[in-house]
């Protein structure tokens, strides 16, 4: 800053060819002027002003220099005017990553690129950690808590975790009125894409949350399981919100509903603590 202030006070003092002059506009004293212009022919070992008791006029090298100044402040003044274009009208490209999340991701980015012509979405999406400094990426949507310090993290909303399954498996596999009826049925889990471990379906009771529940199919992608599940292949425990079409439509249904309370009611309560999403 103090170098720019320097140049400022060198281009002033060259365009009014007066140090009074370009200390009156800027409103610094002549010697503050005068002081400011030595220091900058000492710092680059040249003359820039033929000095007299009358007036100044400027050198050869100080003619260059002028202009060469003139060329960063008018740099200067086009990166503030771009910055101020995009403060009003955002563009370019925003890296994300984001798990598909149903419908509900699709209609948020239509949404987004809608309301922000300008910008380039460039989307990657995966449900598990992921290299989420070192990929490079500019927002990041996951579920759970965030332990790295170097994010700045904001919870967008919450769901609950639900049990859904097609009418079509029903009628063939019969309705489970309670968790343990689970180990008769066909079961599809959801695979940590990190640790390759598969999710447990939480219960509140831990003798229930110990249930051997079969595993039918596996995958790392909640919507891969969404689709097995409306293919009649079986129960899986997803999000609430990702399966709202397939519940409003009736391809898919929930089921122990009568189970699915918070923690700390009767035994047995699936657990459907909300999970932040951020």
């Amino acid at each position: 800053m103090d170098s720019l202030s320097a140049l400022n006070a060198f281009v002033r003092a060259a365009e009014l060819r007066s140090f009074t002059d370009a200390g009156r506009e800027l409103r610094l004293s002549s010697s503050a002027i005068g002081k400011a212009i030595s220091r900058l022919e000492q710092r680059h070992g040249v003359r820039l002003f033929h000095r007299s008791t009358r007036f100044i006029t400027l050198t050869q090298e100080g003619q260059l220099f002028l202009e060469s100044c003139r060329r960063i402040f008018s740099e200067i003044e086009t990166l503030e005017k771009e910055f101020a274009q995009t403060r009003s009208t955002p563009k370019g490209r925003l890296r994300v990553s984001m798990p598909l999340l149903g419908g509900l991701a699709t209609t948020a980015l239509s949404a987004f690129m809608s309301q922000y012509p300008e910008i380039e979405l460039d989307i990657d999406f995966a449900e598990g950690p992921g290299e989420i400094i070192d990929g490079g990426y500019d927002v990041v949507v996951r579920a759970g808590e965030v332990n790295d310090s170097r994010l700045m993290t904001r919870r967008i909303g919450s769901y609950q975790l639900v049990l859904i399954c097609s009418p079509g498996y029903l009628e063939k596999r019969g309705i489970p009125s309670r968790a343990e009826d689970l180990v008769n049925h066909a079961c599809l889990h959801l695979k940590d894409p990190a640790t390759g471990k598969l999710q447990r379906w939480s219960f509140v009771d831990a003798e229930t949350t110990k249930l051997d529940l079969p595993v039918t199919a596996v995958a790392n992608a909640t919507e891969a399981l969404i689709s097995f599940a409306e293919l009649a292949m079986g129960i899986a425990c997803v999000p609430d919100f990702t399966v709202r079409r397939q519940l409003n439509d009736g391809s898919l249904c929930r089921i122990l509903d009568g189970w699915s309370r918070l923690p700390g009611q009767s035994q047995g309560d699936l657990a459907v603590e909300p999970i932040s999403l951020t």
